[in-house]
């Protein structure tokens, strides 16, 4: 009940919302299907809250979990009293929980534990009480050959060992010291001496300083890369005068020989022992940040891409590009199937041109081709050209980006699917179909090979492994999958199947023939009621018998369409045929504990346009002819494009050169933008001028600004001390989830 109280607090949720969110999902129920058909029981919740549920309460757990080894290891060390445990169970995050558990938690020797076992910690605990007193002959007492201890000033310095690793492990200083790490801490990065050229890359970082609360991900990425590469120095400087003051405040209690210690013990201690233990935490909980902004920002772009508009089901003609060893060619059915190929060479000569318009003529002739994809790659600009010059009416040309096409050529997907053909065919076959379905065919591949990420390769590869999973299995469930078409691959994606259960959906398909209906499904083994439940309202069944087996009405709803539509006097064909008849149907009449009208509204939406896909129509695009090297640019040139990629510093357009251009967040538009999604997505369509070419490193630079006058630097300034006292904020609650 705790944690559900915590958790509605930090959200603005009530608490009968997240209990029940909780429930469904301890229960085994997916995000997807809880946002789809559990709204009565949630409140309405979206895929994004109760994603943030699902987040907190396990890193609740975890805590609790972990507070029970802190506990027994104290136990079992006689050193849990009343007081302690009572702190240990409010410890409300992992860094205040672990700060208490500090002095406590077993390590290898060190010099207090060396001063204690020389018998110094009663010195130690009268130098802190700071009783007026000669340190001399106090220390004197404890002079002992035998203990390793030869002279008072040995004595002082074990004792002073002993004083340092208590203020270093005090809950209240390293509060107190985190909160300055975080707040008014500096990134420092340096060349590696004698390695300038190999670290040309990252000369913008080669005498480099900037505060943590303003740093960008991309930047701490970049510099962390650069130190792996053991190509910078990366540092972070937090002043002495921000710190010591604060610990002398906690500790020095008078102007006395022992306060003098306690001062020296002080200092030696922050500086060996508390100053690299704060650095070590920063590093980790600033790497945190950025990881959590750059996985944002990847799954922001994935999830853009998965659900671009899909051309449909087509005829078409896919070519995979290339210049000496000629393009690939396929052609493939309306359902993606693959009904011959072959290779032409449009770009080798006059005899190559001439076989090659004969060829394309032919096979879109003979297969009555309806569209043409073609890859974005190597030879791209220049086939399409030949392409389009060949003036093919009503056959829609399109260039598909082919990020990560050779990746799953030579994948053990693609060798199931084509096991007799090469990798040539298998990746213009997947040009074709992420031109039909981007979604059904992108998640063949890892995403992270897909060509939209941030520094993919950096981050906690679990997070965003995990995070990814999140996003390909919210696309899939909200555009739906054909039940008799679909591959394993997306069917794995779909709420409550996965993998195993994927694999056998297309077995028992192999063996009994396509799916009559959704209950059928009750038949493949190992499928049982509650993955029936999860899935159902996912998979649809073109012209099945059941007319909602096509829709996204849940089956577990069907006798409750059934019922409107007898009180109507009509079928259900008929109510999802007939808009009047549907506007008759009083909702409130259908009322239950189970079923509100959230569930009503989403029923008679889905009646109207049963399986309707949630992706945008698709648009016909093309380059600027005449445009197809970087060597063709000039500065002022207005190009249209197409927004391939987004970054935290900007978004990256392809603008047909081969080369993507880079529109800077400065350039995206005419006031100030924090964020790039806010003005652009993935495969946009947008017009961008040209702002400056450097061939030499193959960079572009764009700009979507208008002639309109850009914003006053004051109000761009204001913004960017907003930006930061916001990114402060995020960083010292990071810090109350340290690990």
């Amino acid at each position: 009940m705790l944690h559900e109280i915590v958790i509605s607090n930090e959200l603005s949720l009530t608490d009968k919302q997240v209990r029940t969110t909780i429930a469904l999902l301890d229960e085994g129920a997916t995000i997807p299907f809880i946002s789809r058909y559990r709204k009565e029981l949630t409140g309405s919740l979206d895929e994004v809250q109760i994603t943030a549920i699902r987040d907190r309460i396990q890193q609740l757990r975890e805590l609790d979990k972990r507070r029970e080894v802190v506990i027994k290891s104290i136990t079992e060390q006689g050193k849990l009293t009343a007081e302690l445990e009572d702190q240990i169970q409010a410890a409300e995050t992992m860094a205040v929980l672990e700060d208490i558990y500090l002095p406590y938690k077993p390590k290898r020797k060190t010099r207090a534990s060396v001063a204690r076992e020389k018998g110094l910690q009663p010195l130690a605990d009268f130098i802190l009480e700071q009783q007026v007193g000669d340190m001399d002959v106090q220390a004197e007492a404890y002079i002992d050959a035998d203990l390793g201890v030869t002279d008072k000033d040995e004595a002082l310095a074990g004792a002073r060992d002993i004083i340092a690793e208590v203020i270093a492990e005090d809950a209240d200083v390293r509060a107190r010291i985190r909160k300055v790490f975080l707040e008014k801490g500096t990134f420092v990065s340096r060349v590696v001496p004698g390695k300038e050229e190999a670290a040309l890359k990252y000369k913008d970082y080669f005498e480099w300083s900037e505060p943590l609360v303003s740093a960008p991900s991309h930047r701490v990425l970049a510099m962390r890369r650069g130190e792996k590469e053991e190509l910078l120095y990366l540092d972070i400087k937090v002043e002495e005068e921000d710190t010591l003051p604060l610990i002398e405040k906690l500790y020095i209690k008078g102007v006395n020989d022992a306060a003098t210690q306690v001062r020296l013990a002080l200092q030696d201690g922050y500086k060996r022992l508390l100053k690299p233990s704060m650095e070590t935490e920063v590093r980790v909980l600033t790497r945190q940040k950025a990881d959590e902004e750059a996985i944002k920002v990847f799954t922001d772009n994935v999830r853009q891409l998965l659900l671009a508009a899909p051309l449909g089901q087509k005829r078409l003609l896919a070519i995979d590009p290339g210049f000496r060893t000629g393009c690939k060619t396929v052609v493939l059915d309306a359902q993606g199937n693959l009904l011959e190929n072959t290779a032409i060479f449009p770009h080798t000569g006059a005899g190559g041109v001439l076989e090659a318009e004969k060829t394309i003529r032919h096979l879109t002739d003979k297969y009555t081709v309806e569209a043409i994809a073609i890859g974005n790659g190597t030879a791209g600009r220049e086939t399409e050209e030949f392409v389009r010059k060949l003036n093919l009416t009503g056959i829609t040309i399109v260039m598909v980006n082919e990020s990560g096409a050779s990746i799953y050529s030579a994948s053990e997907v693609a060798r199931e699917e084509f096991p007799e053909q090469d990798i040539t065919v298998r990746g213009a076959v997947s040009i074709g179909r992420r031109l039909m379905d981007p979604l059904a065919e992108l998640v063949k591949i890892d995403p992270k090979s897909i060509g939209v990420g941030q520094y993919q390769h950096d981050v906690d590869q679990q997070k965003l492994q995990s995070a990814l999973d999140d996003t390909v299995m919210s696309c899939v469930n909200a555009v739906g999958v054909e039940l008799n078409t679909a591959s394993k691959q997306i069917l794995s994606y779909i709420s409550g199947l996965g993998p195993a259960l994927a694999q056998q959906i297309v077995n028992y398909r192999k063996e009994n023939g396509p799916f009559s209906s959704r209950r059928e499904l009750k038949k493949v083994p190992r499928l049982g009621e509650k993955a029936f439940e999860q899935a159902a309202g996912f998979l649809r069944i073109r012209h099945a018998k059941h007319p909602l087996d096509a829709s996204a009405v849940h089956p577990e709803r069907y006798a409750l369409v059934e019922q409107m539509a007898e009180d109507l006097s009509v079928t259900v064909p008929e109510l999802m045929k007939d808009e009047t008849l549907r506007k008759r149907i009083d909702l409130r009449k259908y009322t239950s504990e189970e079923v509100g009208l959230p569930t009503l509204n989403d029923i008679l939406t889905e009646l109207a346009k049963p399986g309707l896909d949630p992706r945008e129509q698709f648009e016909t695009f093309s380059f600027t002819e005449g445009i197809n090297t970087v060597a063709d640019l000039r500065v002022g040139m207005k190009l249209p494009g197409i927004v391939t990629n987004i970054t935290n510093f900007g978004a990256f357009v392809d603008i047909g050169v081969h080369q993507d251009g880079l529109v800077h967040l400065s350039q995206l538009a005419n006031r100030f933008v924090s964020d790039p999604h806010e003005i652009v997505k993935v495969q946009q369509k947008v017009m961008v001028t040209v702002v400056e070419v450097d061939e030499k490193r193959n960079r572009i630079s764009l700009s979507m600004k208008t002639a309109e006058k850009a914003p006053r630097k004051r109000a761009e300034k204001r913004e960017n001390k907003a930006e930061q006292t916001d990114m402060a904020a995020k960083l010292s609650a990071l810090a109350g989830k340290f690990k």
